[in-house]
């Protein structure tokens, strides 16, 4: 499972490689340079670091929403799993769609409430310290493996970049890159993140669609033809357009894939970055239509990366694909280096755009969840001690924040860098629909909700998940698994979400119909806020309190 492990395939070539990275690394030192002249123009309030006084336009939300969406896992594991596995990939390139969607059944009572972390939407029906630490503990298991698995992917396309297969050259490829992005994660505030995020997206859009236009050419604009050449040179023909073919699902039956589908709907619509991006918006309304503008934007980057893909598979095959990394996630770049004839400077230019794009999504992905973090750290935990502190403070206590969190996800990173980890993007997106979703269903929609059914529902979700995905296929007993030699692995889906989402529903149910707390009168001063943005009484509610 480890990329570039075999050493097969060099795609960019000797007589490539030197210009290729002198223009990504020109790229590098411009990008850095425009990101920090950003980051020195940001104020070192808390709100308006936060959140950007609340003052982005739908349009420029709208951009930089999509941007989140457009992450380096995205990129390359969609794209790849398409050219590797066909349908199967299809159909869950497909569910960041949806979970637009369920994101857009949210966002304006989210925004309405004024709230802007999960400590805040914790605390709109059960105020006081206990809610706002869960909500950091969440934020953390949600953070840290994305960090781990965004550094590691940026990482090792830099070491395809270079010409490098060695372990240690990953490492130090994870190491530089990880440095780099951390520098600025640590001292960003969403204002200028957010211009990053709307520069990504045209960049993203316009690379992937040079690439496709290229690989049509060779089939004489016929999508018929690319489709049949990727069906013949997929890794079973007959399968490619089934469902059933990649190796991650197939021997587990509907139910597991219908769970797996489930989880990245509901976990994705409620990560930490994407309820900080909602509510930086000026109103609900606002709110709303900029995840409308994102859906579209996000809607023509999937096309884009299932078109990709099945490229990838016609012009370059699924066996040199899997010969230089099984899961395929440099299949974007092999593309984009057969496409043109080696040597030409349409190649150099393409090769060099692509390595940007990545380079960029590693940036601001990371630097959005690390933000999102500490943001929860700050606001959250630090703010909320029996002495309140200053701005200043509350600002270096942000950025000490970002610092650890980086260290910490780059240490892991790097640290676990041969082992396959693909199931920890699992379960921080199975952490996220079973201790976060449940919690904003009832928050909004439910009476009788309290302290003790929202501590019952994040915890007890939090550890089912825990044990689950420590006894899964993903972790032992399998070709793919953490520890293939071993077994112990008893549950038998991929994602603990079939039992921890409804097991958080029940917990959050029973733990509030069997406490003595009233509710009511909190929960209609909550609605009356989230329908019109005001509060009745700034006392009550409040989430700052």
């Amino acid at each position: 499972m480890d990329i570039l492990s075999s050493g097969v395939l060099d795609p960019i070539g000797s007589d490539t490689r030197r210009p290729v990275i002198l223009a990504f690394l020109i790229f590098i030192g411009v990008s850095l340079l425009w990101l920090f002249t950003l980051a020195t123009a940001e104020q070192d309030k808390p709100e308006r670091l936060y959140v950007a006084d609340r003052a982005l336009s739908p349009v420029f939300n709208g951009f930089a929403m999509a941007g989140e969406h457009i992450s380096v896992v995205t990129l390359l594991t969609v794209s790849g799993s398409v050219a590797l596995f066909g349908y199967d990939g299809f159909a869950f390139a497909l569910d960041a769609l949806v979970m637009l969607g369920v994101l857009l059944l949210l966002a304006q009572k989210i925004r309405n409430s004024g709230c802007y972390t999960l400590g805040d939407l914790f605390s709109l029906r059960a105020p006081g310290w206990s809610p706002r630490i869960a909500a950091t503990a969440v934020t953390l298991a949600i953070t840290i493996p994305v960090l781990i698995i965004e550094l590691r992917a940026g990482g090792t396309i830099v070491a395809l970049l270079i010409g490098e297969s060695t372990d240690g050259a990953q490492v130090l490829c994870t190491v530089l890159m990880g440095c780099l992005v951390s520098c600025f994660a640590a001292v960003a505030g969403l204002r200028g993140n957010s211009f990053m995020h709307v520069a990504k997206v045209p960049i993203a859009l316009v690379t992937l669609a040079v690439v496709t236009l290229l690989a049509f050419r060779q089939f004489e604009w016929d999508p018929g033809s690319l489709l049949s050449s990727a069906v013949d040179k997929s890794i079973a023909p007959d399968d490619y357009l089934r469902p059933g073919l990649s190796p991650y699902t197939a021997n587990f039956g509907p139910l597991n894939t219908y769970g797996n589908h489930v989880v990245f709907i509901l976990g994705s619509a409620v990560m930490p970055h994407l309820i900080l991006r909602v509510g930086a918006s000026r109103t609900g309304h606002a709110a709303r239509r900029s995840i409308s503008i994102a859906t579209g934007l996000v809607g023509a980057f999937i096309l884009l990366l299932v078109t990709t893909g099945f490229a990838a598979s016609a012009v370059v095959g699924a066996a040199d694909i899997g010969a230089v990394d099984a899961t395929g996630q440099s299949s974007a770049i092999l593309l984009a280096s057969n496409v043109l004839r080696h040597g030409s400077t349409g190649r150099v230019v393409l090769i060099t755009l692509i390595a940007c794009v990545i380079f960029l999504t590693v940036l601001t992905t990371v630097t959005s969840v690390t933000f999102a973090t500490a943001v929860s750290f700050a606001h959250d935990v630090f703010a909320r001690g029996k002495r309140r502190p200053t701005e200043t403070a509350e600002v270096r206590a942000l950025r000490v924040a970002a610092i650890t969190v980086c260290a910490v996800g780059l240490s892991l990173a790097a640290a676990i860098h041969q082992y396959p980890a693909d199931f920890l993007v699992a379960f921080s997106i199975s952490v996220a629909a079973s201790c976060v979703f449940p919690v904003l269903i009832y928050t909004f929609f439910w009476h009788r909700f309290n302290r003790r059914g929202l501590l019952w529902s994040v915890y007890g979700g939090l550890l089912i998940c825990l044990v689950l995905t420590a006894f899964s296929p993903v972790v032992s007993g399998t070709e793919f698994a953490l520890w293939p030699e071993v077994n112990f692995n008893w549950y038998p889906f991929q994602t603990p979400g079939l039992v921890s989402v409804p097991a958080a529903f029940v917990l959050g149910w029973f733990g509030s119909v069997s406490s003595p707390e009233e509710s009511e009168l909190d929960f209609r001063h909550m609605q009356f806020r989230i329908m019109t943005g005001k509060a009745v009484d700034p006392q009550v509610t409040d989430p700052r309190r």
